[in-house]
């Protein structure tokens, strides 16, 4: 076994400003984790992560290929270029994907990492001690999803047919003993993964020779099977960045003249669920100096995050919300809440998130703020927590909207 490497960065473009691809590090064995950058810095963000299906790095491969030579052409490519920043990464796991000599249906090999590791139980986690050694692949994801706000993101495997939502793991207070386990945002959640499901029509049949009894092609992870240390977890809870993972396959290794079929199949849903970014409110909080703040917790009132989200450097936050009528909540150490209502409209306005910047009534003090504000510690922030919260309620299972990863402007 290869000892772990130093994280690089090495970039390059292709298209003129358009497209970037850069490594996100380097796995056990030494080989590169690549992700593609298309968009601009003053655009909104979407990232999607792909594991260590074969078929999956050819498709991601078709979706930069299929952006960059429609922008310019395609209006609507060209808008969601023009407002997103998207971020491909076809495979974070190159060491498995190396490993699979003879593929089949229901072959495992490649599942792990060269040190025998599911990259996919390596994160830490928010309801129990997850102490394996993090590998480089997993610390080069963690340390990417520092580098910019991600809003909304998606992993890809195969194996099944279905859109699965968080949470992947979980506590009573989350639900489980009702056999599920709901986040604060199960309606966006169940939006995003209905708004997959629902353009890839084998999906949505549930399809696969074995049936699994999913509902419309979605459902919540806690409930198909827990797992403890998974991505889409951790994205949520401590990058701020809502992420479902879609099974895109009922054979683990398609047979390669399959391939074009599956970018027919998936072409819409993955086009559409990048749009979804834009949707919510979006803004910057500001002092009454109208200097902004960075750090600060921007909270939607009866859905708070056990890590609360927070300004980014340039006070920025994005919330992803379904249309309806909300407030938010500021709050910022030394003052009380500030309470901001905002009402999201039925449609995203062009390709955008509602914007709504926030001014607070008085003088932030910047160093203050960032000392009293640590980020939450990557611990079983769920150990501790009593009850249920609205969300977990058997009144409401199933019966909310349903809503994957991007990152707002």
């Amino acid at each position: 076994m290869l000892p772990k490497t130093t994280v690089l960065s090495l970039t390059y473009t292709v298209s003129g400003n358009l497209c970037k691809a850069e490594t996100c590090g380097f796995s056990s064995w030494d080989a590169l984790q690549g992700n593609t950058g298309l968009g601009f810095r003053n655009s909104s963000t979407w990232q999607i992560c792909m594991e260590m299906r074969y078929v999956w790095r050819e498709l991601l491969l078709h979706l930069i290929e299929y952006l960059v030579t429609r922008d310019g052409r395609d209006p609507e490519i060209t808008n969601l270029i023009n407002s997103t920043r998207i971020h491909i990464m076809p495979s974070m796991n190159p060491d498995g994907f190396e490993a699979v000599v003879k593929p089949d249906c229901f072959y495992n090999d490649g599942r792990d990492n060269s040190n025998l590791y599911d990259l996919n139980r390596n994160f830490p986690d928010a309801f129990e001690l997850n102490n394996v050694p993090r590998q480089p692949e997993t610390v080069a994801v963690m340390k990417w999803l520092t580098t910019e706000t991600f809003v909304l993101s998606a992993n890809l495997h195969g194996g099944a047919l279905v859109a699965s939502y968080p949470f992947d793991n979980g506590v009573p207070a989350t639900g489980t003993l009702y056999s599920r386990s709901l986040t604060p945002d199960d309606d966006v959640f169940q939006y995003l993964a209905n708004t997959y499901a629902s353009r890839n029509p084998d999906m949505k049949r549930n399809s696969c020779r074995i049936k699994t009894g999913f509902s419309n092609g979605i459902v919540n992870g806690y409930s198909w099977y827990p797992l403890k240390g998974g991505m889409q977890d951790y994205n949520y809870i401590w990058a701020q960045c809502f992420e479902i993972t879609l099974e895109l396959s009922c054979c683990k290794y398609p047979r390669k003249e399959k391939l074009p079929s599956f970018w027919k199949d998936n072409k819409d849903s993955l086009i559409e669920y990048i749009k979804q970014v834009h949707i919510g409110v979006k803004g910057q909080v500001f002092d009454q100096n109208e200097t902004p703040l960075s750090n600060v917790t921007v909270e939607v009132q009866d859905r708070k995050h056990i890590c609360p989200y927070r300004t980014n450097k340039f006070g920025e936050y994005y919330l992803l919300l379904l249309p309806g009528s909300y407030v938010i909540e500021v709050t910022v150490p030394g003052h009380g809440p500030h309470l901001t209502k905002v009402t999201i409209p039925p449609k995203s306005q062009n390709f955008s998130a509602l914007k709504k910047d926030i001014l607070l009534p008085f003088r932030g003090q910047l160093d203050h703020i960032s000392e009293s504000n640590p980020l939450c510690p990557r611990i079983p922030l769920y150990s501790e927590l009593q009850g249920h919260s609205a969300a977990t309620k058997p009144s409401l299972f199933l019966f909310l909207v349903t809503l994957f990863h991007i990152l707002f402007k």
